[in-house]
């Protein structure tokens, strides 16, 4: 199973941009999809973005789509989520998520980062 590490989480301004970073271990990051997840307090964890093992395919929330890009670095175990033009409700705790195939929902999700808080303020 592989563990994942989130960071670059932090204060902005809306309308400014964070990179976040998941770095994971093992030698099987690469056969795993990939997905940004988030938790505003008081409300559902929702999908966010994914990314297939090859990094061909990418999948957007209709809330993020145009602002923020999910990428990632086999080489480096990697994936990022690069995040523009923030609003204050794009505040909450962003979790990383390793699945065997793609998924926008909760459920398949094989391995949790802890989080990384995101706050943007008005």
């Amino acid at each position: 199973q592989v563990q994942l590490v989130e960071s670059g989480g932090g204060l902005v301004q809306a309308g400014g941009s964070l990179r976040l970073s998941c770095a994971a271990s093992g030698r099987t990051f690469s056969s795993y999809s990939m997905g940004w997840f988030r938790q505003a307090p008081g409300k559902e964890r929702e999908f966010v973005a994914a990314i297939s093992w090859s990094g061909g395919n990418t999948y957007y929330a209709d809330s993020v789509k145009g602002r923020f890009t999910i990428s990632r670095d086999n080489a480096k175990n990697t994936v990022y989520l690069q995040m523009n033009s923030l609003k204050p409700e794009d505040t909450a705790v962003y979790y990383c998520a390793a699945s065997i195939v793609v998924v926008t929902t909760t459920q398949g999700i094989r391995s949790w980062g802890q989080g990384t808080q995101v706050t943007v303020s008005s």
